[in-house]
């Protein structure tokens, strides 16, 4: 048991839910939740690819890159 909470309590929980809120609210609800994780997860890909371009480039790696490259 959860927090002293049983099946029931969340099974009434959910039926009172949708008896006042209707299930096509709720639908909509999931689908701008749904919606509004997605755009976040597609720009913390697009921050974390901007701050790969961002890094500092130094002597050392450039050497590095130049050596493997004549390696291969």
């Amino acid at each position: 048991m959860m927090a002293g909470l049983s099946i029931w309590h969340v099974l009434i929980f959910a039926i009172v839910v949708i008896l006042l809120f209707g299930t096509s609210k709720l639908k909509n609800l999931g689908k701008d939740v749904g919606g509004a994780v997605k755009d976040f997860k597609k720009s913390m890909k697009d921050d974390e690819a901007a701050a790969s371009l961002n890094e500092p480039r130094t002597i050392d790696a450039q050497v590095k890159n130049t050596e493997s490259s004549i390696k291969s």
